[in-house]
């Protein structure tokens, strides 16, 4: 039995994939903000599934929040055999208007955080021979996106790094897959404040099912990078050869409100 830990696990994607783990019969640790969600989360999971769940309220937005995560896991004897870092948020508006406050608490979610999890779960995993990590990156990963700035630029980091990682720790038995969705309906386009943006209000938007089903399959196949869905695959592909001033002017026609 594989327990799974899942960061920004009360809603959208990580709500999705807590449940494809535990519908496996795997127990969990799932961890956000809102204890309220998780706490009825974990209960609508052991009642159906009679599996575990560990429930860790923590704002990853706060500096070192990650390593006393792993604290509470390690005080409590729980092995971490797949570590996903879905944790994440975007932020809509121009740079020079924008809130540094949540621009830098992006950055420590988005990256930080994400890191940091990878560092501290991977020695475990190196030990045992065994495990898996999955960072959800998005297909920001392969266009620049003005008036998301900062958003976009955390998801290379994301991409760039889970593909080193993978390289790096594959003899060892363990993988890295970086997820990737297109615009999703995940409530993530509300909490950015771009719901009105042509990439969410004039796209079909993929259900956050769909794509935790994709990404959670993937990380069991130990893909290294998965891309939901043939338009974005056809994406990453095609903007490699085409000029980067163009990609930018197009990306923000598709952004802009």
């Amino acid at each position: 039995m594989k327990t799974a830990l899942i960061t920004g696990a009360s809603s959208g994607i990580g709500l999705e994939l807590a449940k494809i783990h535990a519908s496996r019969g795997g127990n969990l640790v799932i961890v956000a903000r809102n204890k309220v969600k998780l706490d009825e989360l974990k209960v609508q999971l052991e009642k159906e599934f009679g599996i575990n769940v560990v429930v860790i309220e923590k704002d990853l937005a706060i500096p070192n929040a990650a390593h006393e995560v792993f604290e509470e896991t390690e005080s409590l004897g729980i092995q971490i055999d797949y570590l996903i870092n879905n944790a994440g948020f975007g932020l809509y508006g121009k740079f020079e208007h924008s809130d540094w406050v949540q621009e830098s608490n992006m950055i420590q979610v988005n990256i930080t955080a994400l890191t940091q999890f990878s560092k501290l779960y991977l020695p475990g995993m190196i030990a045992r021979k065994s495990g898996k990590i999955m960072n959800v990156a998005s297909t920001a990963a392969f266009v620049p996106g003005p008036t998301m700035a900062v958003y976009c630029a955390t998801k290379p980091y994301v991409l760039s790094f889970s593909e080193a990682l993978n390289n790096e720790v594959s003899s060892h038995g363990i993988t890295v897959t970086a997820l990737c969705p297109g615009a999703t309906a995940s409530g993530f386009s509300k909490t950015a404040q771009a719901d009105k943006s042509a990439l969410f209000s004039k796209t079909k938007l993929a259900s956050s099912y769909d794509v935790a089903k994709f990404g959670y399959t993937a990380m069991l196949k130990g893909k290294q990078v998965a891309i939901h869905g043939f338009m974005n695959q056809l994406l990453a592909f095609m903007v490699r050869f085409i000029p980067r001033s163009l990609v930018v002017k197009v990306s923000r026609k598709v952004i802009d409100k």
